[in-house]
Formats: C-alpha cells, structure tokens, sequence
C-alpha cells in the first residue's frame, strides 16, 4: 500500500515565497535582521529610499507571510523579525538554488 503524501497547506506556503519573491522586501528582512533592535517602519523606509506607504505595505507582505511582526509603539509602527533562523535557512536555500548547474 502506498502512503499518501504529508498535507501542507499551499496557500501559506506560496504566500511565503511570495513575500521572498520581491528584492525590496528581502531587503526589509536583511535591515530588520540585522537591526540590534526592531526598527520604526518609518526608517525601513528612509533606509530603503521609499516612501512611508510602500515600505509599509511590503512589512503587511511580510507579516501575512508570517515573517515579522508589526507592533505599535507610542503612535509609530515597529517590525521585527520573527525568527532570524529562518531567514537564515531562508538566504541559505536561495543562494544554493543559484549555485545549482
């Protein structure tokens, strides 16, 4: 008899690689990663040249991809990563993709 393959739940998984899928927003992960400390979503934008709302919009990407988490802080909006291993394993696996001949 053969087993039947594990379930896995394609829609959150395509909204992950959805989200790593845009230069911008592995950017955002890169600063927010390496950031001491969750940044204003305010200098996510300044840091990448954009303005408030499209920076915004791709950290709300990020976050239904289940990647960072957005917390108020006073009247600001912070990010932060959710896990910086995965983001790892994450880089990790694109950059062997691209070795791959």
């Amino acid at each position: 008899m053969v087993e039947a393959p594990p379930q896995r739940d394609y829609e959150r998984l395509a909204d992950v690689f959805t989200a790593l899928a845009n230069p911008l927003r592995l950017r955002i992960l890169d600063l927010v990663s390496t950031s001491d400390r969750p940044l204003h979503i305010k200098a996510v934008a300044k840091l990448t040249k954009t303005k408030y709302s499209l920076a915004y919009k791709h950290v709300r990407l990020l976050e239904k991809a289940n990647l960072v988490t957005i917390y108020e802080v006073g009247r600001s909006r912070v990010v932060a990563l959710k896990s910086q291993e995965l983001l790892q394993k994450a880089f990790l696996l694109g950059q062997e993709a691209l070795a791959v001949k």
